[in-house]
């Protein structure tokens, strides 16, 4: 490939000198007769390499070469000069030209500081594409860490991204499940395809299976009109199931049917639909219990966690406070607002139980009601600045130093929870948290049914 050369010099017998002496070395050469036509033939297609005259007309060399600079241009830019001196050759190099010859110069000195030039262009692009490729490889955009756990995360991102496999994420809530699924998503040939989020948990079982599947016009009262599925409006890209464990058996049957044959109908259609969707699940259950309890299908399980992220909480990666704390008072426009050291600590010292979210709801709020000019202790909220609230377990149950009999316990809480509701195991189960079938599974274990 031939690469472009560009004279600008405002003598004409200089500029056919030079033309024809690296035409035959085989460059393409276009000339530019003062500076403004320079930067015009610049703006159009830069060069490889440019010839530049230190003194020509509207404007000079000296400026041109500022402006290209200026413009981030990084091709070479050799200066020629009729009238050098050791000031203008050092002005020349700190402007950023790459060599500095003298008129009159022999034409192989010429080609020696081309050859040079382009090599030291070819290495400082090759120094740029391993920045790059370094920058990829260990940080991702939106997410911000440096310790080690979250650093193992990071790279099973990018080693699963490439691939076709689907990713089950599995973290407390408020840790960034959806952004590591993004991430996956944006790192994998699919990024140009849509990415399409669905929270599970959110929706009662009727309305999330039309909005998985889509229905057809007629389908239900109100389905005036068809209406297609989050699976359809995802093809080709990543479907991201939020709060997995709270399907219910009904739609885990459709949602493997999917997975396993890629196809489906709408509700209240015939016509299966075939899709090519990537589908990454997250959850903060235990899924594996799940199963035990009979509320989530095995089958479904291992169709989905082909490859385990484990998300780390917040109190797990503590270093990574003050980054997240600059990176959120940047998002809420802090402006001259600065945190006190005190603070910092505070905040480093806070367990976090609702993890990054609930740190990010933190610096919003501090950002809106601080009034001076420095955040100090005074303006967290109380539970941050008391701190041991947030030491405990959210239930306020602390394991003792000698351990404890977890199924003794289980037994007692149960047992409670049953007298307490007049032996209702729905009112029970509401008690204690648990889906029925789960108590009643757990009841059955421990002789209570």
């Amino acid at each position: 490939m031939k690469r472009t050369v560009l004279i600008a010099d405002d003598e004409k017998n200089m500029r056919w000198v030079l033309s024809e002496a690296l035409s035959k070395e085989g460059f393409d050469v276009v000339e530019a007769t003062d500076g403004k036509e320079a930067l015009s033939m610049v703006a159009e297609s830069p060069p490889d390499v440019m010839i530049l005259d230190y003194k020509m007309p509207s404007p000079d060399g000296m400026e041109v070469l500022r402006r290209l600079r200026a413009k981030d241009h990084t091709f070479p830019v050799i200066m020629l000069t009729a009238h050098g001196n050791v000031t203008q050759a050092v002005e020349a190099i700190k402007t950023g030209a790459t060599e500095y010859l003298t008129k009159p110069f022999d034409l192989d000195e010429l080609k020696l500081a081309i050859d040079k030039s382009l090599r030291m262009s070819g290495l400082v692009a090759e120094v740029q594409r391993l920045r790059t490729e370094l920058d990829r490889e260990y940080s991702i955009e939106g997410i911000i860490a440096a310790e080690p756990k979250m650093m193992e995360v990071l790279d099973q991102v990018h080693r699963v991204a490439p691939t076709s496999a689907t990713v089950m994420v599995y973290g407390e809530s408020g840790t960034g499940k959806e952004l590591i699924a993004r991430a996956v998503h944006a790192l994998s040939e699919r990024a140009s395809r849509p990415f399409v989020s669905v929270s599970a948990g959110a929706l009662p079982e009727t309305l999330l299976e039309s909005e998985l599947f889509g229905y057809e016009k007629g389908a239900f009262t109100g389905a005036v009109t068809a209406k297609p599925g989050r699976f359809e409006m995802a093809n080709g890209g990543t479907l991201f199931l939020d709060e997995i464990g709270d399907i219910s058996p009904a739609v885990q049957v459709r949602l493997l049917r999917v997975l396993q044959e890629r196809q489906f109908e709408r509700l209240g259609g015939t016509r299966t639909i075939e899709v090519d969707v990537r589908v990454i699940a997250a959850t903060n259950r235990d899924l594996q219990q799940l199963i035990a309890d009979g509320i989530f299908r095995e089958d479904l399980f291992y169709r989905l966690s082909v490859v385990p992220v484990h998300l780390p909480p917040l109190r797990a990666r503590m270093g990574d406070i003050p980054m997240l704390v600059a990176h959120f008072l940047e998002k809420f426009k802090a402006g001259d607002k600065v945190l006190s050291q005190e603070a910092m600590e505070a905040l480093v010292s806070y367990q976090w139980p609702g993890n990054i979210r609930e740190l990010e709801n933190t610096i919003e709020r501090i950002v809106i009601l601080s009034q001076g000019a420095e955040i100090g202790v005074a303006d967290l909220p109380a539970e941050v600045r008391a701190g041991g609230i947030s030491q405990c377990p959210k239930s306020g149950i602390v394991l003792p130093d000698d351990g404890l009999d977890l199924a003794e316990v289980e037994f007692d809480l149960i047992s409670q929870a049953l007298e307490r509701s007049g032996n209702n195991t729905s009112k029970a189960a509401k008690l204690l948290g648990l889906p029925r079938k789960a108590l009643e599974t757990r009841m059955g274990r421990l002789g209570l049914d």
